[in-house]
């Protein structure tokens, strides 16, 4: 069966789909990457998350011939994002975790471009290697 929505993934097979590149890439949407952050984090802490995601989603957009589709700055960025909530969070999974923060699921963008004095998310630099906030820096 096809699956619609991550949501019908539990963690272990939406991680491991991820991983081998198996995951269905019309399910992995802005909500879906928040999630697989969210349980990357709580699997092996920040700095652990932040290498394993950049290695698997360059992997899964190479295997979609969707290479250009990586942007260094905001995986980075968005990893840093989601582990500020995550200390601050008291749910136990990941659908009390975005109801209890919406504005990453809803106000996205403007989140990650309030610590920065560029839109990283428009710019080639930031898209080829990672730029440190000049605004606000990460927690």
């Amino acid at each position: 069966m096809k699956h619609i929505s991550h949501i019908e993934l539990t963690d272990n097979e939406l991680k491991a789909q991820f991983k081998d590149c198996s995951l269905n890439p019309n399910i992995f949407n802005h909500e879906a990457h928040l999630r697989l952050a969210w349980i990357l984090i709580n699997e092996f802490g920040i700095d652990e998350a932040i290498t394993t995601i950049q290695l698997q989603l360059q992997h899964f957009v190479k295997s979609l011939d969707a290479i250009d589709k990586y942007h260094v700055t905001v995986t980075i960025a968005s990893m840093k994002a989601v582990h500020h909530f995550i200390k601050k969070s008291n749910s136990k999974n990941f659908e009390e975790f975005i109801i209890e923060n919406q504005k990453l699921k809803t106000h996205f963008k403007e989140l990650i471009n309030s610590h920065y004095s560029i839109d990283i998310f428009s710019s080639e630099k930031a898209k080829l290697s990672f730029l440190e906030p000049d605004l606000i820096p990460f927690e």
